[in-house]
């Protein structure tokens, strides 16, 4: 086939990341881009650029009719669709292979298969993950929810079936409580996506979230990456990542990670793909999959030497993967923060006129980031403007490194999550590595409450 040119289906740091890894292939890049976005870094730097729309990212970035216009007339041989917007449309992707054009991601069926939480849960336990406790597929009534919460025993988790980010979503302590969460998660499910179907599961205590980065061939060969702890979460959402996780051996890696691997060559899947898992007292509980590039993909990068873009590409042109499970070596340990356009500590957004900008530097650290001087943050999408990665042959070496160039990083006019991460990273049990899920929130709720009463 030949790719020859790439449009990319995103903005951001994202779009950024694909086109520097297009370009080192040798590969022509098309950035598409709202208007409010035509004086970003990546819109610069492609080699044709396309606007598809309004500031409205239901008007551009997922405006399906738009993006295959602009790769149409730009004669485009493939579309990479980053993470978030469309990347996990499986209608999107099937309309791009319609048009002749290479989707640079798993086949559809797949996507679709691991979009329903509960197909995903059915499918999962059908390949051999191990599985949280709770029920096959929806719950079609209250009766019927009674009667597994009794049986898996409480705390619950109620879930939407369609959609995440904590939204339709209700832990349940007791009997008493399970007709009026399970209703309103209902009704969130519904407001949010437009599905009311929810599923119930054992809600664990105190875990970590540990996911493993997997790649396939398409063809019934894959491999895995090793796992990432995204532990450090805010209402759902990733604010740290690292790898290796803290607290898994490497017997757990090999075992899990020829678990995962396995099942991804059963199902023939294609391209890169994340399994995300609960973690607790040395048990793992597949909780979702990923069918799509990671936001925190650079760790892994930063461990095993892989460029994941760029496997994402090869794979997408019909290429073998570029290296074997023996092949893959794991080295050092990686951490990456995640920086926001926000008051670091009430989170409020907060977009506006960049007015000097340095990036950090040094041995292992990478900044992912379109920002420059000059640049205005739309206040249109979400807050994340960049990401620093470091790396070193120890956690604690990763940890002094980083602490380092967060000290480098100078973001001015605007507000940004900086001081957060370096106030986490002086933290005694961060350094430990002992924290899980709830650590970070409530170790925010302390700190707030220690600034009010100063």
């Amino acid at each position: 086939m030949g790719i020859k040119r790439l449009l990319i289906a995103n903005r951001g740091e994202i779009a950024l990341r694909i086109h520097r890894a297009a370009r080192e292939m040798g590969i022509e890049t098309v950035a598409v881009h709202s208007t409010a976005d035509a004086d970003a870094m990546h819109v610069r730097l492609a080699d044709h650029a396309v606007c598809i729309g309004p500031p409205s990212a239901s008007d551009s970035y997922l405006n399906v009719a738009a993006i295959i216009s602009a790769a149409e007339i730009t004669h485009a041989d493939a579309i990479h669709p980053g993470y978030g917007f469309l990347s996990e449309n499986a209608r999107f992707a099937e309309i791009v292979e319609a048009h002749d054009i290479a989707w640079v991601g798993p086949k559809p069926e797949h996507i679709r298969t691991m979009g329903d939480k509960v197909e995903a849960k059915r499918t999962a336990g059908a390949l051999g993950l191990p599985l949280v406790p709770g029920s096959d597929g929806a719950i079609e009534d209250f009766t019927e929810a009674r009667a597994l919460a009794e049986k898996i025993g409480y705390p619950v988790i109620i879930k939407a079936a369609s959609g995440g980010g904590g939204r339709g979503m209700k832990v349940v302590n007791s009997a008493e409580e399970l007709e009026s969460q399970m209703g309103q998660a209902r009704s969130e499910a519904k407001a949010a996506f437009g599905d009311a179907t929810v599923y119930m599961e054992k809600y664990l205590g105190n875990p970590r979230h540990i996911e493993f980065q997997v790649f396939g061939d398409g063809n019934g060969k894959a491999v895995h990456l090793g796992e990432r702890d995204c532990s450090l979460q805010r209402r759902h959402q990733k604010v740290l990542e690292e790898a290796p996780s803290p607290v898994i051996t490497p017997e757990e890696r090999e075992r899990m990670g020829g678990i995962v691997a396995k099942a991804m060559a059963d199902m023939g899947y294609r391209g890169a793909g994340t399994i995300e898992f609960l973690w607790e007292n040395g048990e793992f509980y597949f909780i979702e999959m990923n069918t799509r590039l990671q936001v925190e993909h650079p760790v892994t990068e930063a461990i095993t030497g892989v460029d994941l873009v760029r496997e994402q590409i090869r794979i997408a042109d019909g290429k073998p993967l570029s290296f074997t499970q023996d092949e893959l070596e794991f080295k050092g340990h990686a951490i990456e923060c995640r920086i926001n356009a926000e008051d670091p500590w009430n989170f409020t957004p907060s977009p506006g006129l960049v007015s000097s900008y340095h990036a950090a530097g040094g041995m292992n650290v990478r900044v992912d980031s379109g920002l420059y001087a000059g640049y205005r943050i739309p206040p249109y999408y979400d807050s994340m403007i960049g990401k620093l990665i470091v790396s070193g042959r120890t956690r604690k070496g990763a940890i002094m490194r980083l602490k380092r160039a967060l000290e480098e990083m100078v973001i001015e006019g605007v507000k940004t999550s900086i001081p957060l991460h370096q106030e986490l990273l002086e933290d005694p049990e961060f350094n430990s590595g002992d924290y899980t899920i709830k650590w970070l929130e409530e170790w925010l709720a302390k700190r707030n409450d220690t600034a009010r009463a100063d």
